[in-house]
């Protein structure tokens, strides 16, 4: 299915996101408004090999959907493999990160490295598409660095190697994630192609991606880091300023987890999901040392059952 036919319901996307976009979470940002979700980062090495840690992550149910999986790597052959094991059965799009900054995934060619060398970019999503049937996304940054901002000849040379839609992250390489989106950049690239261009970057609350959506004419609007305790990111109504507002959301996450999630394997990472909940509320600091402190999923279920 097209991904405009997606967009035009919701413009609103929940990005990919190393240690956090698991399927509690993704199930969590649709109750509360998020149209696509995407995976976390799936290595294709470790897609074709089918290493145990690879498969967790691409756990889904019905209720998942739409869905797209994001393959990182740098060897066009191996990519496409990965591409051609995923069934439409599984998702709805394939997504190619080239756009993390991480130096660990940039150091093997992969992520934002693939900015620097479009030939390798275009021979990826070339062999990727061929070898799928699902629609091909990519994820880029606006550039390497501010002398080279590249986003969108990078666009359209991904439209031209047959991607299906474009994500640009407003910050270069360098930037990381400091500084601030540049807006134009993702203009320019939604400019210069006719499939759709997504903008990312500094989307804290709704009314910001909407306002990106305005002022950019992008399709779409991908929030990560936004989302992270912030899943009413989604909503216009926002975050409660309360922790009893925001207790409900709490509480439904754990019972997403335990539903769907290795809890006591991801307990670490629970906590740190649901410390993020308390930003900006009195007390927060002292509550979050409770939660470090909690030694198991029901005790920290039972902790915040008791607020």
């Amino acid at each position: 299915m097209p991904l405009m036919s997606f967009l035009v319901d919701n413009p609103f996307i929940l990005a990919p996101l190393a240690g956090y976009t698991d399927l509690a979470f993704r199930l969590l940002c649709r109750e509360q408004g998020a149209g696509l979700c995407f995976t976390e980062m799936i290595s294709c090495h470790g897609m074709v090999y089918q290493q145990k840690n690879t498969l967790v992550l691409l756990r889904t149910c019905p209720q998942d959907r739409p869905l797209g999986i994001q393959l990182f790597g740098s060897n066009p052959e191996i990519m496409g493999e990965a591409a051609g094991m995923i069934s439409k059965d599984d998702a709805d799009f394939i997504d190619i990160n080239m756009g993390c900054p991480v130096r660990k995934v940039t150091k093997k060619g992969a992520g934002a490295a693939l900015m620097k060398d479009m030939d390798l970019a275009r021979a990826i999503i070339t062999r990727v598409v061929d070898k799928t049937c699902l629609p091909v996304t990519i994820k880029c940054r606006s550039g390497w660095d501010n002398a080279n901002i590249t986003a969108p000849g990078f666009a359209k040379m991904a439209e031209d190697a047959g991607a299906a839609a474009v994500t640009v992250h407003g910050r270069t390489w360098k930037q990381a994630f400091s500084g601030t989106a540049d807006r134009q950049v993702i203009q320019q690239a939604q400019q210069g192609v006719a499939i759709p261009v997504i903008g990312n970057g500094d989307i804290l609350q709704y009314s910001d991606g909407r306002r990106m959506l305005d002022e950019t004419g992008c399709a779409g609007v991908m929030i990560g880091r936004g989302a992270l305790g912030n899943p009413w990111v989604f909503s216009p109504q926002g975050r409660p300023d309360t922790l009893q507002g925001r207790l409900p959301v709490i509480r439904r996450h754990l019972e997403l987890a335990v539903n769907y999630l290795d809890v006591e394997k991801m307990l670490f990472r629970l906590k740190n999901h649901v410390g993020r909940y308390l930003s900006g509320l009195a007390g927060a600091s002292i509550i979050r040392t409770e939660i470090m402190q909690q030694k198991s999923f029901t005790e920290l279920s039972s902790f915040f059952k008791a607020f």
